[in-house]
């Protein structure tokens, strides 16, 4: 994990300089840092650009994701269902040497985010919707899973606010991590599978947006937990995590809350006999978790209920993945000292082992 400074940019400029390093290693509340594939300096197979949306409420899930990651690309969708018996599927299709073809944009607030073959039509576009802007996902997924295809259209609406935005360097040269998590999206829309229509309300329910790119180190494991819910009338999320490059100037923990960040500083993962960090096999990922930050803004106790394991492991290409959904609690503390008592919510959190 990093040190707890917090650097935070608030200022315009390149994300990365002439040499290829990031100019300014920090966070901020926006995409201040301007992401310009042509900057980079690594090998183009080294690129990694991926979006990837999760919406969520206390009975099911869906995820999508739309990445370019250099000499591989990796598009799937996500169904999960947390009532009666757990159960969940998750369909991947991967891509030989994409390396640019998808025309990923260079920001999040501009640009629609495409792909389509034979089984699968893909969709984020940036839309306004009522005078609002919204993120709508479109998703028609033949043969998903048992020969049933799955389709969805939400729309997430954004209104202007704080997001968590990252930008570190791996120990490696020309490697850098430029990460956004914008929470608290409110959700409309459905996604129908094998009979079932499942909706959801802005009322209720929230997206959240994984915006990333950059050039990784070969070899990574990494934690990430995120969730979004109301209290008391009053929008509230959280997105923590380590894993994710040298985070000597900032971490990527932050609390949202009525459309504001409060910058925490290390938050830990206390998964039961999670001993070594590339050790996938030995934590016991369905038994009560803690989270524990080291400045005692976030702490909360997590109750699995759905393991999301996956595992690809094709000679160099590995991932091995338990990205874990339960029911969350406890409080946190605000910039102004405010207490908050977090009541039980859902949201995910994530041990991931990456070789790619």
């Amino acid at each position: 994990m990093g040190s707890g400074r917090n650097h935070e940019v608030i200022t315009e400029q390149n994300l990365l300089g002439k040499d290829g390093e990031i100019k300014e290693p920090g966070w901020s509340r926006s995409q201040l840092q301007r992401y310009r594939r042509k900057d980079i300096k690594a090998p183009t197979f080294r690129i990694k650009e991926w979006d990837y949306y999760m919406i969520l409420n206390k009975d099911f899930a869906v995820a999508f994701t739309i990445s370019d990651d250099g000499y591989i690309g990796l598009q799937s969708a996500s169904l999960l269902i947390f009532k009666g018996k757990p159960h969940e599927h998750t369909e991947t299709i991967l891509n030989v040497f994409p390396m640019g073809k998808l025309h990923m944009p260079e920001t999040s607030s501009e640009g629609d985010v495409f792909y389509k073959d034979k089984r699968l039509d893909m969709s984020f576009k940036i839309e306004t919707i009522d005078g609002k802007k919204c993120r709508h996902i479109r998703c028609d997924f033949d043969n998903f899973y048992e020969g049933k295809a799955l389709h969805a259209d939400i729309v997430l609406e954004q209104p202007s606010m704080d997001s968590m935005v990252i930008a570190t360097p791996w120990d490696k040269k020309h490697a850098f991590y430029y990460n956004q998590k914008i929470n608290c999206m409110r959700a409309s829309g459905s996604v129908s599978y094998d009979g079932a229509t499942y909706t959801f309300s802005p009322e209720t329910d929230f997206g959240t947006l994984d915006w990333g790119r950059g050039v990784w180190t070969y070899d990574n494991t990494w934690y990430w937990g995120s969730g979004n819910c109301d209290i008391d009338g009053h929008a509230f999320g959280f997105n923590i995590g380590y894993g994710f490059g040298n985070t000597e100037a900032a971490s990527e923990n932050v609390i949202f809350y009525d459309g504001k960040a409060h910058k925490i500083n290390d938050v830990r993962f206390e998964i039961p006999n999670d001993n070594d960090l590339k050790d996938m096999d030995s934590p016991e990922y369905m038994k009560s978790w803690r989270f524990s930050s080291s400045d005692g803004r976030f702490e909360m106790e997590f109750e699995p209920v759905l393991d999301r394991a996956a595992k690809i492991d094709i000679k160099l290409i590995c991932s091995d993945q338990h990205q874990v959904f339960g029911k969350i609690k406890g409080r946190v503390i605000l910039d102004d000292k405010q207490v908050l008592e977090v009541p039980e919510m859902m949201c995910f959190a994530e041990k991931v082992h990456n070789r790619y």
